[in-house]
């Protein structure tokens, strides 16, 4: 009796929480720019970059041909103790529009012991930010590529919406098998929640392959002091630090054309790796609401896994009817998304993919409040 009263608590609050999702989405509106608008804005483009040579040839390009002013936007790419030629492919490529930052150049010029292996990136754009000639602090990552119109949208969400925080669309491309296809598909969800979250104030989230904010206001908001501890954390401690300033000047960039796109992870262990490092930091978001619906979600997915392992009949109900009460409603609200992104391919994969959500949920849940410290590109952070 115990078991199904929370069981059915769980389920509704689910129930509630995705269709709150759906509803803020459907709301969100799409961001149009006017033909004839002409930026203003000059733009500092941010790529933190450690052994990457084999991407960054390929997203310095996308960034080089914007159909953006070139004299009002630059690139500056920090290069974290690369040990391959990430650097020197950048240098070649970039000519003079390039920047390259060596962030181990950087740490020679200050009191290395005060920085640990979680500060490395906050410090290679904290040093960014402090050289860059940029109004707007526009910051993406070294194995993701852009569309034409980026920058532009970036620049008229800025100018036209008075926005202190800018959180744009990140998604997957050529995927070549299930696996992938359902790490796009759980990525357009999160666009999703993203986008709600954000348009009806009461979840602040953001990926940091694609995010922008004035450089005046991190100047304002002290920068990563504070969170400049803790693993990762260059993307929503600083979203919600900015958030608790200006809570009402946060704005999601909501169009097709402005995403980033990146490639899933080919393996179940660089999934799980890379999901871990994300969960590891929910414990400290300052917006208790996010860690609560985050728990919530986890719990649901144990508890339909627990019903399946219970006997005798109470927990096969139960395992039915939650599955069928989670699959429904994520069913109609990833339809949703991936037409919108123009993705509906990806909703081949939706059967095997309710069943990756609920495991890798699971695991990532398990494991991010466990395990402590990680690897990430050969370094290990906690």
């Amino acid at each position: 009796m115990y078991y199904s009263f929370g069981s059915a608590i769980l389920s509704i609050y689910y129930s509630y929480l995705m269709l709150r999702y759906a509803e803020g989405w459907r709301t969100l509106p799409t961001t149009e720019v006017e033909p004839d608008w002409l930026p203003q804005t000059s733009i500092s483009v941010l790529i933190p970059a450690r052994n990457e040579a084999e991407y960054i040839e390929q997203g310095l390009r996308s960034i080089l041909s914007q159909n953006y002013p070139q004299h009002l936007y630059e690139i500056i790419l920090i290069d974290d103790h690369s040990t391959d030629d990430t650097a020197a492919v950048a240098t070649a490529i970039g000519a003079q529009r390039v920047r390259v930052l060596s962030l181990e150049k950087i740490l020679q010029t200050i009191d290395y012991k005060h920085f640990t292996n979680n500060s490395f990136k906050k410090l290679g754009i904290k040093n960014a930010i402090a050289q860059a000639k940029g109004e707007l602090i526009v910051c993406t990552d070294a194995d993701c590529v852009a569309q034409p119109d980026w920058l532009r949208f970036m620049a008229y969400c800025y100018e036209q919406k008075q926005a202190k925080f800018i959180a744009a669309p990140v998604n997957f491309y050529e995927e070549t098998s299930v696996f992938e296809r359902f790490q796009s598909l759980d990525f357009v969800g999160m666009m999703g929640i993203t986008g709600a979250g954000i348009h009806r104030r009461f979840m602040n989230m953001c990926n940091g392959a694609n995010l922008a904010y004035p450089k005046t206001v991190f100047e304002e908001v002290g920068g990563f002091e504070g969170i400049d501890h803790i693993a990762s954390g260059d993307d929503m401690l600083l979203m919600q630090k900015i958030a608790a300033r200006y809570p009402n000047d946060v704005y999601c960039l909501k169009h097709p054309k402005a995403t980033i796109f990146t490639h899933a992870k080919s393996t179940w262990e660089s999934f799980i790796s890379q999901r871990v490092r994300w969960a590891s930091k929910s414990s400290v978001y300052p917006e208790r609401w996010v860690t609560f619906d985050l728990a919530m979600v986890f719990f649901f997915c144990c508890n339909i896994v627990l019903s399946l392992l219970l006997s005798p009949w109470i927990g096969i109900h139960c395992f039915v009817v939650q599955l069928l009460i989670k699959s429904v409603i994520d069913y109609f609200f990833l339809k949703n998304l991936a037409q919108y992104f123009e993705r509906k391919d990806l909703m081949r994969v939706f059967l095997p993919s309710q069943l990756l959500h609920i495991l890798y949920i699971m695991v990532v849940g398990i494991k991010s409040n466990l395990v402590k410290e990680y690897e990430w590109k050969g370094r290990k952070v906690k």
